[in-house]
């Protein structure tokens, strides 16, 4: 591990809007667990979860956007975190939040019903077929979603890989969930709702390169 990354990992320890999920330290989240809301943010606002965050910047775009809404990113790489977290405070966003962690522990880090909305902005895809269950529109991601998340919350993707959203759009006919919005090729609307206007660096890399963005939002069966 370089030092640049040992010393960001050593500084999130002190970040008070990160929460660092170990299994030697677990109740660094799960503490929170049915009360992120109160504990974390001290209100009772809806919580939206940002998975694979990466650098923050959907989370925090967001955040500023919505002050009476909570939003928290999740993503297991520390110096990655580290660089949303920091930027949120300088920004003085004080209703984002970030959990370092693995998404398969969502259901130890949130109660059920606790999570409102979900937003998956360019997760890998996955291409390989030995690796494709990983791919977090998989179905038993799918199904811990539906563990953590109110019933009728919404769940939204975002990418730039035309394999990740066939098998996303076939997955959720397959399971006979509900496709609210779906959106071929986001750019091309005449108008691009404020929402998907926010660009991540991999969005604004991607576009550079010619590649179409694509978007559907969905609700779980019950």
């Amino acid at each position: 591990m370089s030092k640049n990354k040992l010393q960001r990992f050593q500084e999130i320890a002190d970040f008070e809007n990160v929460s660092d999920f170990s299994h030697f330290r677990p109740g660094m989240v799960s503490e929170h667990k049915e009360k992120w809301a109160k504990n974390v943010f001290g209100n009772d606002h809806p919580v939206t979860l940002e998975l694979a965050c990466g650098k923050g910047v959907y989370a925090r775009a967001l955040a500023a956007k919505d002050p009476a809404r909570n939003f928290i990113g999740i993503d297991i790489k520390g110096d990655r975190i580290w660089v949303g977290a920091k930027a949120a405070l300088q920004e003085e966003l004080h209703n984002v939040h970030f959990i370092r962690g693995q998404i398969n522990f969502l259901t130890s880090f949130f109660a059920a019903g606790e999570i409102d909305e979900i937003w998956i902005t360019f997760p890998d895809p996955f291409l390989s077929h030995r690796r494709r269950s990983r791919r977090l529109t998989y179905p038993r991601f799918l199904d811990l979603y539906r563990q953590v998340l109110r019933p009728g919350g919404l769940i939204h993707l975002k990418t730039d890989s035309p394999e990740l959203f066939a098998f996303t759009l076939e997955t959720l006919a397959a399971q006979q969930h509900e496709i609210v919005t779906q959106v071929d090729d986001v750019y091309a609307l005449k108008e691009v709702p404020e929402l998907l206007r926010i660009r991540t660096y991999y969005e604004s890399m991607h576009l550079e390169e010619g590649r179409t963005i694509q978007y559907v939002s969905f609700r779980l069966r019950s």
